[in-house]
């Protein structure tokens, strides 16, 4: 595709990423009975998948800047990869988010078109950032996961399956782009991204 393709199969991105249903390729790891679960405990869970959503949105849009930029064809396959799977776990948050009775972000918009510039100017900087920032992303993902699956209500096991699988992917994630020749971020701007990350996480837990 040429760019102006590329600009416009963003666009679509965006809008489906926002505004619609996404469709899972793989499996729902949630499926079964749901669990007793309490009111406060399915708004406790409730909060958390809308957070996890969040972060998917963040993942589709972040991938497209990237893969926009992106110089090489191997970088721009593997990460348009990576956003496939990412497409499910999107559908997986919004499944879960549903049947605990939940709600999105209504900050979705703004979450998209943020990640999607931080994307973009990461491909700017050369491939072997592209791939670094994109292993750094998905091991600050994995840290986050893991913070839930702690925070979760114990009888929860199927935002925790949907959880842990999410942990599984993002995992790979990283070890194919260092294996690609990402390369290590400087400290500062993994500090950097970890801040911007908090802040997502508290707002989105809430609005």
């Amino acid at each position: 595709m040429n760019r102006l393709d590329q600009l416009i199969t963003t666009f679509d991105l965006g809008l489906r990423a926002v505004f619609a249903s996404p469709h899972a390729g793989r499996p729902y790891p949630g499926a079964g009975p749901e669990a007793g679960l309490s009111e406060a405990e399915k708004a406790q869970a409730a909060a958390l998948m809308r957070v996890n959503h969040v972060g998917e949105v963040c993942a589709q849009a972040l991938y497209a800047g990237q893969a926009l930029t992106a110089k090489n064809r191997q970088v721009r396959a593997e990460l348009e990869q990576a956003a496939r799977e990412e497409t499910d776990h999107l559908a997986w948050c919004e499944t879960r988010i549903d049947e605990l009775g939940g709600r999105k972000s209504l900050l979705n918009p703004l979450w998209f078109g943020g990640a999607f510039g931080i994307g973009v100017v990461a491909g700017l900087l050369g491939d072997k950032w592209n791939l670094g920032f994109l292993a750094e992303t998905e091991r600050q993902v994995e840290a986050h996961l893991a913070g839930h699956l702690q925070k979760l209500p114990e009888a929860d096991t199927k935002s925790r399956a949907v959880v842990e699988q999410m942990k599984l992917d993002e995992a790979r994630h990283a070890q194919t782009a260092v294996d690609h020749g990402g390369a290590p971020l400087p400290a500062p701007v993994k500090v950097a991204m970890r801040f911007a990350a908090d802040v997502m996480r508290q707002t989105a837990s809430r609005i």
